[in-house]
């Protein structure tokens, strides 16, 4: 496959997860001169209802957040119900192609600040034949193996980093190479990113199999002027989509991590996990692991989507070295059950159930249920 016809691909597949049986919408294009124009986007409402919760735990775009969920003796406490609903999630882009073979691609969306509407860069890169610099997705993530969701944030298990990351890439055929910008967190200090990521991507498809596998490798280090330490962390992981018919498919991934659980998404309190932690001056790398499996059936005029997903982190050296870590995430799961259909060209709806469970290392838990309806204008 060429550079352009993967990289087309892969926008195709982005769009579809990014609302289900949505496909790529037709831009706006015209020429400027000998460039040619394209503009795109789309408009989108997200209205939850939190059954069981006396807040929203959505963030802006109304995904749900781990890190909002009551736990422990607060999750005894009488539940009300919760609605809410935001359009944030509303982007518009420009791609631009020149005679020369090159293209620019600037898009942004509303999710921006502490209650969205500031408009927040999401990509900004040019390409040329097999060379991609900028700021896009992370070559260290897949959308292939992925289940359709109104989740703006996706499921926990997802492949790899679902982010955009400033990066030089170089693709050839089903192999795509990059080095990204890093970043760490480590419990304890304040991490020093002496060196940018590694990452290399392998994606390709075989008759009804499409398949992905990918690996970073990252430093993890810190330097306060009196101490400093620093390790490799990496991870891996194996994403896969089984058409079995032209109505039904399975798909599902598998992620580990050890240092780098930056990349193990919707892991830690909400998104990213802890890469280490210090004790004793020196830094410890933590591991953790997560997956997600699912399926979706076109049928009724639409699509139906279930999939469940989790991710786990091992604290138990942090906590046997003496760290207080008895209230860090230990496992984030969610799992949605959803309907989406295209009532009119361009114009997506969905309605969705999704299930939200957090366990601490202390041993509490909490869980949330929540409802959510999604309309998109795509142009």
């Amino acid at each position: 496959m060429s550079t352009n016809k993967l990289a087309m691909a892969v926008k195709a597949t982005t769009a579809a997860i990014a609302f289900g049986v949505a496909t790529q919408a037709s831009a706006i294009s015209f020429e400027a001169g000998d460039a040619k124009v394209d503009i795109y986007g789309y408009a989108r409402l997200n209205a939850v209802y939190d059954i069981d919760e006396q807040i929203s735990i959505g963030s802006g775009t109304q995904s749900g957040d781990f890190s909002k969920i009551n736990t422990g003796a607060d999750e005894d406490n009488e539940a009300t119900g919760y609605f809410d609903a935001d359009a944030v999630q509303s982007r518009i882009g420009v791609r631009t192609t020149l005679p020369t073979g090159v293209m620019v691609n600037v898009e942004g969306d509303f999710r921006g600040g502490a209650t969205g509407g500031v408009l927040r860069l999401r990509h900004a890169y040019g390409q040329y034949e097999n060379w991609i610099l900028g700021q896009t997705w992370s070559n260290y993530n897949s959308f292939v193996g992925g289940t359709s969701v109104l989740e703006f944030d996706g499921v926990a298990g997802d492949p790899g980093l679902r982010s955009r990351k400033a990066q030089v890439r170089y693709t050839s055929g089903p192999l795509s190479v990059s080095v990204e910008d890093s970043a760490t967190r480590i419990e304890g200090a304040t991490p020093k990113n002496g060196l940018p990521a590694f990452t290399a991507r392998l994606e390709s498809k075989s008759g009804m199999l499409a398949y992905s596998t990918a690996a970073v490798v990252q430093q993890v280090g810190y330097d306060d002027g009196t101490e400093d330490d620093s390790a490799f962390g990496y991870a891996v992981f194996g994403s896969a989509k089984l058409a079995l018919t032209d109505t039904f498919s399975i798909q599902g991934s598998v992620n580990y991590s050890d240092g780098a659980n930056g990349y193990l998404w919707r892991s830690g309190s909400n998104y990213y996990g802890e890469d280490a932690y210090v004790v004793n001056g020196n830094v410890e790398t933590i591991t953790g692991m997560s997956g997600n499996i699912g399926a979706s059936l076109k049928a009724a005029g639409g699509t139906f989507n279930l999939v469940a997903g989790m991710t786990e982190m091992d604290w138990d050296d942090a906590e046997a070295d003496g760290l207080a870590v008895a209230d860090k995430h230990e496992r984030n799961t969610n799992a949605f059950v959803n309907y989406q259909w295209s009532p009119v060209k361009s114009v997506n709806l969905g309605v969705q159930y999704g299930y939200f469970k957090v366990k601490e290392v202390s041993g509490d838990d909490g869980d949330a249920s929540r409802l959510m309806f999604a309309a998109q204008y795509n142009f």
